[in-house]
């Protein structure tokens, strides 16, 4: 018998890796196998037996065979190596100083705006020391009114222009996003909407109350869901005191001392123009960008820009925390600290190098090692994938599945077998030419519309990379060497040291569970 769970852990593909925010992080867009924010779903697999197959050995087919069929596709004799433009992109500062990339797109009357402050929920704790959930609570808040409008004037104005707007509040961005038809009776009274969230949000105390309330029963509820539980315990151990460590929508303990002022002194302090950047796609000439972006930015304080945050410390040695929890599955999210977005080119050819080796690893499809070994071959899981999630500082590395409770030791110990021997011996030149070529080819894909292309700038003008970077990529993907793919991932990855958090009926560390 076969039993579903879904694990909400942070399913991040290659480009999200390479060209995404993380996890926890919006594009987070992804490029076939290569690039989001944000999750995978996870099934547990019981053991189970099939019957001898009836069907004759003509019938049988054998999956390791090649393909008999693709030596008479002559097409390919002739396939010519694929040739990428980029969009071409085009960079330029408002008059109060919000770096600006633009790219012109012309095929849709769309346009596509993004706008991006270093202000994530790890800038909770300056703001208050209990305050976890307060940039959360500004962007629920910054879409329920203004001084102009009320909460139902507001959504009407939204919902009558037929536009996407809203805010969102992540470890370490703040993000404000817009999609309009590009004509000027839409994309007018559109900009004007967004610039009233952004300058003049009503922060309404009553609504302020019904908010708090809602997200009290969601937070209770968030107790039922193993996955939640996992994502929760494995933040806070990786993490201990670091403004990582709490969760951006914050805590049972820490919402209800939400005031309307910390909201307030959270928008000023942060919703500023020496803190932001700002990335359009659509529609437009430079000319219109170039008005669009002062229409938008021109409101907003200069400010000062935000800190740079604290290095987290990475654990020392393996931890093992299991969560009880009445369940016939067993929820897996085990790890490590992992890197910061890299910005010079060196330390982004080393994440590249390591993207394509744990993409062989720990990939989400079929020829991932992991997957092979512990859903093809053993039966645990009915998936399991690993991916990091690189941040302004460092963020996480992980592995999640879920598996029978009886099994999960089993599978705990098999899966760190699958990475150890990688660490040991390495891929193979045939596994990682299948890696690199699936992501050449898969590329394009990442700017095949208005919303990728925005994601992308969004992404790359937050994190300060240059304009180049999206243009390198290919060339990053073919300056990958099997022996530097190797060495990078025995030099990023420490199993001997994982955080390993388990929630379910049973302790797999009880020695009882572990025969």
């Amino acid at each position: 018998m076969i039993q579903n769970t879904t694990l909400r852990a942070k399913k991040k593909t290659i480009l999200g890796s390479l060209i995404k925010p993380k996890f926890k992080q919006p594009l987070y867009l992804s490029v076939g196998l290569v690039l989001g924010l944000t999750s995978f779903n996870m099934t547990a697999q019981a053991d189970a037996t099939t019957g001898e197959d009836d069907r004759t050995q003509a019938s049988a087919v054998d999956v390791n065979a090649p393909i008999a069929a693709l030596s008479k596709l002559t097409s390919l004799d002739n396939a010519k190596p694929l040739k990428v433009i980029v969009p071409k992109i085009q960079q330029f500062k408002t008059k109060t100083g919000v770096p600006v990339l633009f790219v012109p797109t012309t095929a849709l009357p769309i346009v596509d705006i993004d706008l991006r402050f270093n202000a994530g929920s790890a800038r909770d704790g300056s703001i208050s020391s209990t305050g976890f959930g307060i940039a959360n609570m500004t962007a629920t808040m910054l879409e329920q009114g203004s001084k102009r409008l009320d909460e139902n004037e507001f959504t009407r104005a939204v919902e009558t222009l037929g536009i996407n707007l809203g805010s969102s509040a992540y470890k370490d961005m703040f993000t404000v996003s817009l999609r309009s038809l590009s004509d000027d009776k839409h994309l007018l009274p559109a900009i004007d909407l967004m610039t009233q969230m952004l300058t003049e949000p009503s922060f309404d105390e009553h609504i302020l109350a019904r908010n708090k309330a809602r997200l009290l029963v969601g937070l209770q509820q968030q107790k039922q869901d193993p996955n939640s539980l996992a994502s929760l315990a494995f933040d806070k151990a990786l993490y201990g005191s670091h403004p990582y460590a709490h969760p951006s929508v914050g805590t049972l303990e820490t919402v209800p001392s939400i005031t309307r002022q910390q909201l307030i002194d959270f928008k000023n302090r942060y919703l500023v123009a020496a803190n932001a950047s700002l990335s359009m796609t659509g529609n437009l000439t430079l000319v219109q960008a170039k008005k669009l972006a002062e229409d938008i930015t021109t409101g907003l304080p200069t400010g000062q820009a935000a800190p740079i945050l604290p290095e987290p410390k990475p654990l020392t040695k393996s931890q093992h925390i299991h969560i009880p929890f009445p369940s016939t599955q067993t929820t897996v999210l085990m790890g490590q600290l992992g890197d910061k977005r890299a910005t010079d080119p060196q330390a982004q050819q080393k994440q590249t190098n390591f993207a394509v080796g744990n993409e062989v690893l720990a990939g989400g499809d079929f020829n991932a090692r992991l997957m092979t070994e512990i859903r093809q071959n053993l039966g645990y899981t009915y998936g399991i994938s690993g991916s990091m999630s690189p941040m302004l500082a460092r963020g996480p590395y992980q592995i999640g599945f879920s598996t029978r409770n009886d099994k999960a030791r089993a599978a705990i110990d098999a899966s760190l077998v699958v990475i150890n021997d990688t660490l040991k011996n390495g891929i193979t030149s045939t596994e990682m030419k299948l890696t690199t070529d699936n992501l050449k080819n898969s590329f394009p894909m990442g700017f095949a519309s208005n919303a990728g292309i925005n994601g992308l700038l969004g992404m790359m003008n937050f994190y300060q990379l240059p304009t180049s970077y999206l243009s390198n990529y290919v060339n990053r993907i073919e300056q990958v060497k099997l022996s530097e793919v190797n060495q990078t991932l025995r030099d990023t990855l420490k199993p001997n040291d994982f955080l390993i958090v388990t929630v379910g009926q049973d302790n797999p560390w009880n020695e009882k569970t572990a025969k």
